[in-house]
């Protein structure tokens, strides 16, 4: 029996709705104009967002520019800087719908992972090409670092290393084989056992742990305030509150916003991960899922002595519908993942069945620490995930003049992923592709996903079957 783990979970989703789409392709085609999607925009509550910097006025005005940046996440305003970086003299703007990081940058669970989610704990038919991913997602880490640094700006990333705790003996087993291996190639990671993984983090329910040296956690929004700031000290303008409703795809695009102004620009840079669709791409190639988050209050230094947390290290457990837990610097404990769910259309509004969510998972925090059982939450939220079906990201050039970038698909690796986009994006941007081009993200083609109704039906389908298989 094929193992069930996250890396298959939507890719059988996919592939049952293909099978499906087979059988009525007219209204496969004709869906897009049957329900088409909302262009909305849910505000940001999440614990980060108390951290968002003062927002900047919306665009006034027509522009002509070299560079346009749709988004102004991770992705838009790392490519931002890096494109102003290798060119100081290019004209480069990003248009953000909402504030800076609204969207997954200042949503997320804050775990700052190596690899990509396809090879995490997964080797492909390459494992030297799996050996230089490692390397280079771990050395994109320490980038960060020196980001915030010539930031100034204190983005509390901790590099403690990260685990992936392990539910059943078979996780152990497979968890061992791959360190094995991993470890004849270069690669630092270790197999934690039973006691050592509760010595860490002060919980016994687990088998045991995989442990990455190389990854860590950080405080998202302050990533995004040093991005912002990097991006406009080297001369990008950003634009908040100026949402793009059309593309026109030329040698040199227009791209209107609500407000009626028109941004002429050579290059455009989408940067809009699970929201991509919206602006008339990717449609057929991302799911945007919703995932939950909830934090606690600062917990007292007696009661964390007493959950044993130990060691600041992040972690997400070996589930198909994984949870993933982190300690903040001040002691607050947050909790992610559980029941992931797609809305019909690819909706990307707030889901009714929040609280229901909200609930699973403050009890599955006091499963993992019963001494935090009834605690109740200080904020909880909800964002989305840009999910492709192989859960392979990619970053490349498309369009009709070979002029439009992106980067999409990170499937909870974005937070590092994204800054490594960017710095791709920039040098794809300019022509100087040499140092990037064997990797199989550039130009990765998406797995087909079929339009509604039969996208729907299959990942309900996926997801109910996973979520007994628990």
């Amino acid at each position: 029996m094929t193992k069930l783990n996250r890396r298959s979970f939507l890719k059988s989703a996919a592939l049952a709705s293909a099978g499906v789409a087979g059988a009525a392709v007219a209204l496969d085609e004709s869906s897009p104009r049957i329900w088409p999607e909302e262009k909305v925009f849910e505000p940001n509550h999440s614990y980060w967002a108390k951290s968002t910097s003062s927002v900047n006025p919306a665009l006034t005005e027509n522009m002509d520019v070299d560079v346009a940046i749709i988004g102004g996440g991770f992705t838009g305003l790392s490519s931002a800087y890096y494109i102003c970086k290798n060119s100081p003299t290019r004209q480069v703007v990003v248009l953000e719908a909402m504030s800076c990081g609204n969207g997954a940058s200042g949503r997320n669970g804050a775990m700052v992972l190596g690899m990509t989610a396809d090879r995490y704990m997964n080797f492909s038919s390459d494992p030297a090409m799996d050996k230089r991913i490692y390397d280079l997602t771990s050395a994109n880490i320490r980038a960060m670092s020196s980001l915030a640094a010539d930031a100034q700006v204190d983005c509390e990333l901790d590099v403690n290393g990260s685990l992936q705790v392990l539910n059943t003996a078979s996780d152990v087993a497979d968890c061992k084989a791959y360190v094995a291996r991993a470890r004849t190639l270069g690669i630092p990671v270790e197999y934690w056992d039973k006691a050592q993984t509760a010595a860490a983090i002060g919980t016994e329910v687990y088998e045991g742990a995989f442990y990455d040296p190389n990854s860590g956690q950080i405080h998202p929004m302050k990533l995004v305030h040093v991005l912002k700031a990097l991006a406009e000290r080297a001369g990008a303008q950003i634009f908040e509150n100026t949402a793009v409703t059309h593309i026109e795809e030329e040698q040199k695009h227009r791209v209107q916003t609500a407000s009626g102004h028109t941004v002429r620009a050579k290059s455009l840079v989408l940067a809009t991960n699970a929201y991509t669709s919206r602006i008339g791409y990717f449609r057929s190639g991302i799911v945007p899922i919703h995932n939950y988050v909830g934090i606690t209050p600062p917990l007292s230094d007696e009661l964390l002595t007493r959950i044993g947390w130990r060691k600041r290290v992040p972690f997400s457990d070996s589930r198909t519908l994984v949870h993933y837990l982190g300690l903040t610097r001040d002691n607050r404990i947050h909790i992610g993942g559980g029941a992931a769910e797609y809305s019909f259309n690819d909706g990307v509004r707030d889901r009714s069945d929040r609280e229901e969510r909200f609930a699973e998972l403050q009890r599955e925090l006091g499963r993992i620490f019963p001494a935090l059982a009834g605690t109740a939450f200080e904020t909880a939220w909800s964002g989305l995930v840009d999910c492709s079906m192989d859960f392979s990201p990619s970053v490349g050039r498309i369009g009709k003049f070979k002029n439009v970038y992106y980067g999409i698909g990170y499937s909870g690796h974005g937070v590092n992923l994204t800054s490594l986009f960017g710095r791709i994006i920039a040098d794809l941007e300019r022509g100087e592709d040499q140092a990037w081009k064997d990797l199989p993200m550039i130009n990765h083609s998406l797995l087909y996903i079929p339009n509604e109704p039969f996208r729907w039906a299959s990942v309900q389908a996926a997801m109910a079957y996973y979520r007994a298989s628990q």
